[in-house]
């Protein structure tokens, strides 16, 4: 009998230990979800109004291939994107490959973007990841996060932002004003961007997800800014979980000028 009972319990701790790791594997395999203090009708119709205000919303960083683009995002760290455009205009006339850029050298660069915070190193990075363009993927950008992301100075966000306005890849490139904007709407706040990135990205609606980042950037710069947020003029005011929120009447909803890109901005 006490045979029979200690097989009867090995048979069952065996079976138990089955169950359990099935149930570890099926929940391993299910996506976490994301909690939010705004329900799935509040996320369409926050996105909704951000699509009829600016329809096809743009980044405003200059470029005119995706070569250029990777430079210019790379050396908008820690710069504005107007103080980036003033000093890469010219540049970008006289070295618009990578082949071009390094036969300007290293010196040469410094001298067209000293303007920009950290020039020195940056204009290092241009020169090396030019170079490495070169001997690594025959002079063409990468079209893939981990393939750009090897490229010197180029970083998750940097990476994002080529994919995203190059190869028109739906990506969530979380610069400082996203950052802010998600944390401060308590939208999907988190304590480092790529933790904001990974929630935003399952939070926000699949028909808006392309252009979200650029919205976001957006609306950061222009309404919800650092310092003070204009939320007389904000179109979500209604919507906003902002515990510093200090308007509940939304804008008018009407569609904003074209945005204009480039000198005519007279960045």
């Amino acid at each position: 009998m006490g045979l029979e009972y200690r097989s009867f319990m090995a048979n069952l701790k065996i079976k138990s230990s089955a169950q359990t790791a099935k149930k570890s594997n099926a929940t391993a395999g299910r996506k976490p979800t994301v909690k939010s203090l705004y329900s799935k009708a509040d996320l369409e119709e926050i996105f909704r109004r951000f699509s009829i205000q600016r329809p096809e919303p743009k980044g405003e960083l200059e470029h005119v291939n995706p070569f250029t683009l990777v430079v210019a995002v790379a050396l908008s760290a820690q710069a504005t994107d107007a103080g980036v455009n003033k000093a890469t205009r010219a540049l970008f006339a006289i070295a618009d490959t990578p082949q071009k850029m390094l036969d300007l050298g290293e010196e040469r660069i410094r001298e067209y973007i000293k303007t920009i915070g950290l020039y020195r190193n940056k204009a290092k990075n241009v020169v090396a990841l030019s170079e490495k363009l070169i001997t690594d993927f025959g002079g063409e950008v990468p079209r893939t996060r981990e393939e750009l992301m090897t490229l010197p100075g180029v970083g998750r966000k940097t990476a994002n932002v080529v994919l995203s306005m190059a190869f028109g890849q739906a990506t969530m490139a979380v610069d400082t004003h996203i950052f802010r904007i998600a944390n401060r709407l308590l939208l999907a706040p988190g304590k480092t961007p790529d933790e904001v990135e990974q929630r935003l990205m399952k939070i926000i609606p699949d028909q808006y997800l392309y252009h979200a980042h650029h919205w976001l950037i957006l609306h950061g710069r222009y309404c919800c800014k650092a310092r003070k947020p204009e939320c007389e003029r904000c179109v979500i005011a209604d919507l906003c979980r902002s515990p510093e929120k200090t308007w509940d009447i939304p804008a008018p909803l009407v569609e904003l000028p074209a945005q204009i890109i480039g000198t005519q901005a007279g960045a």
